[in-house]
């Protein structure tokens, strides 16, 4: 992700940010420009902006600090990202506040990638991308109904207890995953949906298949499978990831999340300006400059000829300070040429 800065007053800001802690503006983020803008409010009180044609508005979600991406005039009063959810939690219940807000900061983050690419959307239309976050239900014989985390026609279904780190904490150490985060889920769960407008609708499913499988083999029995024995014991020289080896559709997915972590990342390190010193025992130049925009990037191998460099160096600063690796996960060939797939995928 690029870096921001206030408009006001040029201090550095975060994306989730809504308030400059230098001069005090109140902050919206402009969805096309990539801009913090500094607001001022209209004649009703109204916080916006004045900008080409018309006035551009907060995103209604604000009022809940939920939102701080800003609307175009005439655009209604939700903002390119949360004009797609379709369900939002019971804000009747006071924790669900908190839980939400952590959610929609992962969504905007992954809106974020797929603005940049000019990805096809077509949110709340038939087929279009579309979000549900809510939690468990209780019947009234108190059966406990789950919300499952997924993706269906279309529309990707967060539980929100997901945004609870103690939760997702249990939950990934009781399924094996490494790399279990809020953000994650929104990556991989909208890769299923690309795979749905870019392979099977795009007329790449041959393709597909040549690299990924037959994603015909019975996707529940797989899964099953899965969860009944695990990734076969060589998974990691095939896959990006030990789910990714349940089904084609999984691994589709998985890779095309991982894409998209890869290309995020490199940008955050291009936007500051971040070199790292070449893997020791490593042939080539003896330093790695990230000195190019890695979402305008044409080729694959540039991507990754920076990225080992940088998780190398990540990973070992992780581990300086307590923590899991930064990056713990292998590029073998197989995985390298179906990233390849995804890249030539998003860049056509």
């Amino acid at each position: 992700m690029k870096r921001f800065q206030c408009s006001g007053c040029g201090q550095e800001v975060h994306f989730d940010n809504s308030r400059c802690l230098q001069c005090g503006a109140d902050l919206g983020v402009h969805p096309i420009e990539w801009r913090m803008i500094a607001l001022a409010p209209d004649a009703s009180g109204v916080m916006g902006v004045d900008a080409g044609a018309g006035r551009w508005s907060l995103c209604q979600n604000a009022t809940h600090d939920t939102c701080n991406w800003l609307v175009a005039p005439g655009e209604g009063p939700l903002c390119l990202s949360c004009r797609h959810n379709r369900t939002i939690p019971d804000l009747g219940i006071p924790a669900n506040l908190a839980l939400w807000k952590a959610i929609e900061l992962a969504k905007r983050q992954l809106f974020y990638a797929l603005i940049r690419w000019g990805l096809p959307l077509d949110g709340l239309l038939e087929g279009g991308l579309t979000f549900e976050f809510a939690a468990d239900t209780v019947g009234p014989d108190g059966t406990v109904v789950r919300m499952m985390t997924g993706h269906r026609d279309g529309t990707i279904s967060i539980n929100i207890e997901e945004a609870d780190d103690a939760v997702r904490e249990r939950i990934r150490t009781e399924m094996g995953e490494p790399y279990r985060t809020l953000l994650g889920h929104f990556r991989h769960e909208v890769g299923h949906y690309y795979w749905d407008r870019l392979v099977r609708d795009g007329g790449r499913l041959e393709d597909f298949r040549a690299i990924f499988g037959d994603e015909t083999a019975d996707y529940g029995a797989a899964l099953q499978r899965h969860y009944q024995n695990g990734a076969p014991e060589n998974w990691s020289g095939q896959f990006i990831s030990a789910y990714a080896a349940a089904h084609p559709w999984e691994d589709f997915a998985e890779t095309w999340s991982h894409y998209l972590h890869i290309v995020d990342s490199l940008e955050t390190a291009y936007a500051y300006g971040m070199s790292v010193t070449a893997p020791l025992g490593v042939d080539g130049p003896p330093s790695v400059e990230l000195d190019f925009q890695p979402y305008e990037a044409t080729e694959l191998s540039r991507i990754i000829e920076a990225w080992v460099p940088f998780t190398i160096a990540l990973n070992s600063i992780n581990r300086s300070m307590g923590q899991r690796d930064f990056y713990p996960f292998v590029m073998s060939g197989p995985v390298m040429e179906k990233l390849e797939f995804v890249h030539r995928l998003i860049k056509g």
